[in-house]
C-alpha cells in the first residue's frame, strides 16, 4: 500500500460508555457507526465497503440497511480492527469501494445480545491447552510475563506503574471509567488475580464500540472533519501458545507487524510523536515499547517507571488511559486507534502539542494476533 492515499474521515464512540443495560450488542454496532458516518457527515447509503469482527458484517449490514460491494469480516480478536483499516485502505486503493465503515461493538459488562465465545473441543487449543487449566487471560498470561520478568530483570513495581501512569491520563478523560488517581503500593495492595496480576494491572470489563470510516486521500480534502492519513500498516498471526511462551522470539506477531507498518511508512522511532499499545495487562505496554524496537526490553519497566510516558513526557503512551482505566469492552483495538485519530485531529481530551505521527499497535486472540497502524495528519 502507498503512504497516505487512504484517509479517516469519520471517527466515533458509541454514545455511551461503560454500563449500557439498555442496549444489545447490534445496537452498540448501529449506534457507533450512525455516530461516526454523522461525525463525516455522510448518509448510510454513501457506504460502499463494510467491515467488522464476532457479528458477521451480513447482520450489522441488514439492521443499518446498507448494501456493500466488499465486506471483511477477519476476526482474530482485539486487533482486529487494525487489520481492517489495513484491509480497507488496500481494497480503497485497488477500486473495490470507495467509503468503507468498520465497527465494532460488545456488550461486554452487560451482556445483552453478546454472542458466547467458546473454545471447541478439537481446536487446538480445545485438545491441547484448556484441558490442563490455559484457559482465558488471567491464566495463559502470567507464567510467560514471570519469564520475561525474570530474564529482563523487570520489578513488580515496574509493572505496577504502567497502571498508574495510565491513570494520570485517564484523569483529563471525562469518558474515562477509572479516574482517580493511584499508586504503586495501591496497586501492588489491590486483590490478586492471577499471579503477578493484581486487580489494577488488569483490563476493565465494559460494554460500548466504536466506528471508523475511510475514504481515498483525494476524496477526503472535500469532508468536514481534518482528514487523518494512513501512513503505513502491518498485521500477522502466530500460534497462540508458541507466541506466549517465546516471550521474545522473533517469530512473535508483535515483532512483525509493527516494522512492516514502520518500513512502508518510512519513519524512525525519533519520528513518533504518539503512541497506543494495547494494554489488556499492564505487562503489554513493555512488551509492545520492546517489540517494536524503541528500546531493549530490560529498559522498558525503567522507561515507565521514570515517567517517559507520562503527560507532557517525551513519547505520550496509551493517552486515553487505556484499558486498564478508560474503557475494555473485551477487544479493545478499537480504542485504541480512536485515540490515535483523536490525537491527529487535535481533539483528544488530553492533547499531545504538535503530534504529527501517532502509531497505533495492536494484539489479539491471546497474542495469536498483531495489527499496526502508522497515522498522520500531514500528507
Amino acid at each position: 500500500m502507498r503512504k497516505n492515499q487512504v484517509a479517516v474521515v469519520g471517527a466515533a464512540e458509541t454514545t455511551e460508555l461503560g454500563i449500557i443495560p439498555n442496549a444489545s450488542q447490534l445496537q452498540l454496532h448501529a449506534d457507533a457507526a450512525l455516530n461516526a458516518i454523522a461525525d463525516a457527515g455522510l448518509k448510510l447509503s454513501d457506504i460502499d465497503g463494510f467491515a467488522t469482527a464476532v457479528e458477521t458484517p451480513q447482520q450489522v449490514c441488514h439492521y443499518l440497511g446498507i448494501k456493500p460491494t466488499w465486506v471483511d469480516g477477519t476476526s482474530v480478536g482485539g486487533c482486529s480492527f487494525m487489520l481492517h483499516v489495513r484491509h480497507a485502505a488496500a481494497a480503497i486503493e485497488a477500486g473495490l469501494c470507495k467509503t468503507v465503515l468498520i465497527t465494532h461493538a460488545e456488550s461486554g459488562k452487560s451482556m445483552i445480545g453478546k454472542l458466547p465465545r467458546s473454545t471447541p473441543a478439537d481446536s487446538l487449543n480445545g485438545q491441547f491447552e484448556a484441558p490442563y487449566g490455559v484457559y482465558g487471560p488471567p491464566s495463559m498470561f502470567p507464567i510467560p510475563v514471570l519469564r520475561f520478568m525474570k530474564t529482563w530483570g523487570i520489578t513488580h513495581e515496574q509493572l505496577a506503574s504502567v497502571a498508574v501512569v495510565q491513570r494520570e491520563w485517564a484523569a483529563k478523560n471525562p469518558r474515562a471509567m477509572m479516574k482517580d488517581p493511584i499508586t504503586v503500593a495501591d496497586v501492588l495492595n489491590s486483590r490478586m488475580i492471577a499471579y503477578p496480576f493484581r486487580l489494577l494491572q488488569c483490563c476493565l470489563v465494559t460494554d460500548g464500540g466504536g466506528a471508523l470510516i475511510l475514504t481515498s486521500a483525494d476524496r477526503a480534502r472535500d469532508f468536514p472533519r481534518r482528514p487523518v492519513y494512513i501512513m503505513g500498516t502491518g498485521e500477522s498471526v502466530e500460534t497462540p501458545m508458541v507466541s506466549q511462551m517465546e516471550t521474545f522470539n522473533s517469530s512473535r506477531a508483535f515483532k512483525t507487524a509493527g516494522p512492516l507498518a514502520f518500513r512502508e511508512a518510512g519513519i524512525a522511532h525519533k519520528d513518533v510523536d504518539h503512541l497506543m499499545i494495547y494494554d489488556a495487562f499492564a505487562h503489554l505496554p513493555l512488551f509492545g515499547l520492546g517489540d517494536l524496537g524503541f528500546m531493549p526490553y530490560e529498559e522498558t519497566g525503567k522507561f515507565i517507571a521514570d515517567g517517559n510516558t507520562r503527560p507532557g513526557a517525551k513519547l505520550p503512551l496509551n493517552t486515553n488511559g487505556g484499558g486498564l482505566s478508560y474503557m475494555h469492552s473485551g477487544m479493545y483495538g478499537m480504542y485504541a486507534l480512536q485515540e490515535s485519530v483523536r490525537q491527529m485531529r487535535g481533539i483528544a481530551p488530553a492533547q499531545v502539542p504538535n503530534a504529527r505521527i501517532s502509531v497505533c499497535h495492536g494484539v489479539g486472540g491471546m497474542f495469536a494476533a498483531s495489527g499496526t497502524i502508522v497515522f498522520t495528519n500531514e500528507r
